[in-house]
């Protein structure tokens, strides 16, 4: 099986990169400045990282682009996961979108920025309530029949809209808000784990405040919080696989290095506290 479609978990380095950051809360605004934002982006695949997470409503396309013109051509090891149906009309407000016509039109605009033939991963960004289910998860069904995505994904589900989506196609991808401190998506994450579905845990670090189980353990190791929650959630699933987002060198490899952290036993009882 090639490299790019296998489990996206299923990697040397269990830890991924999200893009969201890059692009500040305006609609071309950054956080940091092309030329910074290009070289942290290098140098997250050269600290091994495999997958980057982006979305068509990050900055209105210029994520996807500015990614395009930081690693294209990409490695042949490297999958961009990229989102639809969340439009963005303004700074404040995400509005789900899930028309099939728009599904399919963004997919092709996501195609156009990143400079490729075919998606490694198309998620639907919301469901639409506005929208049947079937007609949007029918529409990434499709794209991929026609080869113009690899692989489907969905973000904030319910185990019951995951069942009823892999009735309609192979789902691939799970992306639900998930950390230490807000576990609400366990029986998710249990589901994925049992079908080997990669789960994508977005805010993987509660608003940069990892809790007092976090700060104990991270005492006990000599890490950081931070580090402690991402070691905590890798340790939690096989199929759980961070995108945590920085701005900052240091950070990244602050990141990349919990991958490394072992936890005991008495450091995840402290986290089920």
């Amino acid at each position: 099986m090639p490299a790019k479609l296998r489990g996206m978990h299923d990697t040397k380095l269990r830890m991924g990169y999200g893009a969201l950051r890059l692009t500040g809360p305006g609609a071309f605004e950054r956080t940091v400045d092309r030329p910074a934002a290009i070289a942290l982006l290098r140098r997250v695949v050269d600290s091994g990282i495999t997958f980057i997470d982006t979305a068509d409503s990050y900055g209105l396309g210029d994520n996807e682009e500015l990614i395009a013109e930081a690693l294209h051509p990409f490695p042949e090891n490297l999958i961009i996961g990229t989102k639809a149906g969340q439009a963005r009309p303004d700074h404040r407000r995400w509005v789900p979108l899930g028309r099939p016509e728009y599904l399919r039109q963004q997919a092709y605009l996501s195609l156009r920025r990143l400079r490729v033939d075919r998606l490694d991963l198309f998620q639907l960004h919301r469901i639409d309530p506005k929208v049947p289910f079937e007609e949007q998860i029918g529409a990434l069904h499709e794209l991929r029949e026609e080869g113009v995505i690899a692989r489907v994904g969905l973000s904030e589900i319910t185990v019951d809209e995951l069942e009823a989506a892999r009735r309609i196609t192979p789902i691939d991808t799970v992306q639900n808000l998930y950390n230490a401190a807000d576990r609400s998506a366990d029986p998710l994450v249990d589901r994925c784990e049992e079908l080997g579905i990669t789960f994508l845990p977005w805010l993987p670090v509660a608003n940069g405040t990892p809790g007092a189980a976090a700060v104990e353990v991270a005492r006990d190791l000599g890490v950081t919080p931070v580090q402690a929650s991402l070691a905590w959630l890798l340790h939690r699933s096989p199929v759980i696989l961070p995108i945590p987002g920085t701005t900052s060198p240091e950070h990244l490899a602050e990141n990349v290095a919990a991958a490394g952290i072992t936890l005991n036993p008495d450091h995840l009882r402290r986290f089920d506290v």
